[in-house]
C-alpha cells in the first residue's frame, strides 16, 4: 500500500481538500519516514517536528472550519539549511552559525508559509552552499540514496535527498554553479531554477549579481511548479525583482512536443564531459528526440566561461565571506577558502574582463533562442562519486583547474542567466540517476516548465527514461 509520504504535492493538497487525510496524518506520515531513513543519509540536519506536527495541527482545523486554503495548505516543505526560519536553527552549514535560531523568515519561506506550507525540518548543504558535494565540517556528508557511500550532490542535497525517500513531497533549494540541479540529477528528483528576480532575495550580499537564484524542487514537475508559485513575488529590496513572475499564477499545461524546436548539446559547446555520460545522453536522448518537431545538435558560443564564472563568483565571496575566512580559518570548509582566496588575486581588469565576458555569453544565448524553443543537456558530467572526496578531480584523464570545474555543465548556462529543469532520466551503468537539463532564455520560464511537463510524460513511459525510485529497504536497516 502507498504511503501518504510516497505521495505527490499535488495529490496530497487534493486529498487534504477532500478531507480523505488531514494535514496531521499526512505530516506524520513524513515524520515517520524521516525517522526510518534518515539515519543512513543525514539529510534533515535539523528536524521541526513538534512545531511541523502543531501547524499541521492548526492546518486541519482551517479545513474543518472551511477556510480558504492557500496553494499547499498542510504540505511539509523540506528547507535547505541556508534559508532563515524563524523559530527553527539556521546553520548554513557552517560551524560559526551552528546554534543560530533566527527571528523572521527569508522571503520565500514566509511566502510559501502564508500558503500554507509547513516546514518539517532543515536540509543539509556544504557550508555557505559551496560545493557540489554537500558535505561541511558541522554535519558531515549527507549520502545519496541509491548508494551511501556517495554524494547526493550540492548544494541542495538535503533536499533533494529528502525528496527522493518520501521525508517530504516538497523542498526548497538554491542554485549559482548548478546548486539545485546537480543534486537534482544525482538523486532523480526535479529541480527548476528560475530566471533571476522570479523568487526574490531580499538579503542578497552582492545585490547587482543575479547569478544566485531561489528555487523549487519535488517530485515531478507539477510540484515543482506548485511550489514555485508559492515561493515567487515582488520585493524591492531585490534589484531584479519585477512583474515577470505574474506569467507562473496558472499550474504549467503539457506542451505539444510536435510543435517544439529543440538544440540537443551534450557539452553546450565545450564543458567537460565524461565520455560515459556524454554516450549515455546520446542514447538517451534516441530515445525520446522523435516526439519533438524538430531536433538539432547545438554548439552554444559560451565563449570564456569558465573564467568569466571564476571570476565573479570569487567576487561574490570575497564580498560576502573574506572578514570571515580570516577570523576563523580554521573552522571553514576548503571550498570556501579556496573561493575567496582565488576572489582576492584577481585585478580590477580581471573583473572588468569577466563582466565583458558575461555580457556577452548572455546575448549570445538569447540569440540562440530566436531558433529553437528550448535547450536539452546532461545534468552533470559524472556519475554521484564518493561522498568521501570534496570534489571531482580528474575526468576520463584530465585533470580539473579547480573544485568547481566540473560543473561547467550547470554553471554555463547560470553566466547566461537562464532559466532550467532538471529532470531525472533513468539510471546509468552503475544504478545511480541520470539526469537532463532543458534550458531557456531568461524569462520563459513558463515555456521550459510546460515544455519538462511534456517530456516528463514521455520519459515516463518508457523503463530506460523513467525517474528512478530508491530502494528504502536497506536505509531502513541502518
Amino acid at each position: 500500500m502507498t504511503e501518504l509520504c510516497d505521495l505527490s504535492a499535488s495529490q496530497l493538497g487534493t486529498i487534504i481538500r477532500t478531507k480523505e487525510a488531514s494535514p496531521v496524518e499526512v505530516m506524520r506520515s513524513c515524520i515517520a519516514r524521516t525517522k526510518a531513513v534518515d539515519g543512513a543519509l543525514n539529510a534533515m540536519v535539523t528536524p521541526a517536528f513538534d512545531t511541523a506536527l502543531s501547524a499541521a495541527r492548526k492546518a486541519e482545523d482551517a479545513v474543518m472550519r472551511g477556510d480558504d486554503l492557500g496553494l499547499i495548505h498542510g504540505l511539509p516543505v523540506a528547507v535547505k539549511d541556508l534559508d532563515a526560519t524563524a523559530g527553527i536553527r539556521t546553520t548554513y552549514g557552517s560551524r560559526l552559525h551552528q546554534n543560530d535560531i533566527p527571528d523572521a523568515d527569508q522571503g520565500a519561506v514566509a511566502r510559501f508559509r502564508e500558503q500554507g506550507g509547513i516546514v518539517i525540518g532543515k536540509t543539509n548543504t556544504p557550508e555557505f552552499g559551496a560545493g557540489g558535494n554537500t558535505r561541511n565540517m558541522l554535519f558531515g556528508a549527507t549520502s545519496n540514496p541509491f548508494d551511501v557511500e556517495k554524494t547526493c550532490g550540492g548544494s541542495s542535497g538535503g533536499s533533494a535527498v529528502a525528496l527522493a525517500t518520501g521525508m517530504a513531497p516538497l523542498a526548497t533549494g538554491s542554485d549559482y554553479g548548478g546548486s539545485l540541479r546537480t543534486p537534482a540529477g544525482f538523486c532523480g528528483v526535479v529541480g527548476f531554477r528560475p530566471s533571476p528576480g522570479i523568487v526574490p532575495i531580499e538579503d542578497s550580499g552582492v545585490g547587482l549579481h543575479p547569478f544566485a537564484v531561489l528555487g523549487p524542487m519535488a517530485r515531478c514537475v507539477d510540484d515543482a511548479a506548485l511550489l514555485l508559485r508559492a515561493m515567487m513575488g515582488f520585493d524591492t529590496r531585490d534589484v531584479f525583482s519585477s512583474g515577470a513572475h505574474r506569467d507562473l499564477v496558472a499550474p504549467p499545461i503539457a506542451a505539444d512536443p510536435g510543435n517544439l524546436r529543440v538544440a540537443i548539446s551534450a557539452d553546450l559547446g565545450g564543458a567537460v564531459m565524461s565520455a560515459a555520460n556524454r554516450a549515455l545522453f546520446a542514447q538517451r536522448v534516441d530515445l525520446f528526440s522523435h516526439h519533438f518537431g524538430a531536433v538539432e545538435e547545438c554548439y552554444p558560443d559560451l565563449s570564456d566561461v569558465d573564467n568569466a564564472f571564476e571570476v565573479l563568483r570569487g567576487v561574490s565571496f570575497v564580498a560576502a565571506y573574506d572578514e570571515l575566512v580570516a577570523a576563523h580559518r580554521e573552522d571553514m570548509s576548503p571550498n570556501v577558502i579556496d573561493n575567496v582566496e582565488r576572489g582576492l588575486g584577481f585585478s580590477v581588469r580581471d573583473i572588468a574582463a569577466a563582466h565583458v565576458q558575461q555580457t556577452r555569453i548572455a546575448r549570445n544565448w538569447l540569440s540562440l533562442f530566436d531558433d529553437f524553443d528550448v535547450l536539452i543537456c546532461p545534468v552533470a558530467s559524472v556519475s554521484p562519486f564518493a561522498h568521501a572526496e570534496w570534489s571531482v578531480s580528474e575526468i576520463d584523464g584530465q585533470k580539473m583547474a579547480s573544485y568547481m570545474s566540473w560543473l561547467g555543465i550547470v554553471y554555463g548556462p547560470t553566466m547566461a542567466l537562464a532559466c532550467a529543469a532538471a529532470l531525472p532520466c533513468g539510471v546509468d551503468a552503475d544504478g545511480m540517476p541520470f539526469g537532463i537539463q532543458l534550458l531557456g532564455a531568461p524569462g520563459t520560464d513558463k515555456k521550459v516548465l510546460e515544455i519538462a511537463k511534456s517530456l516528463e510524460i514521455i520519459l515516463a513511459e518508457n523503463p530506460l527514461t523513467a525517474r528512478a525510485v530508491p530502494d528504502l529497504g536497506p536505509l531502513k536497516a541502518t
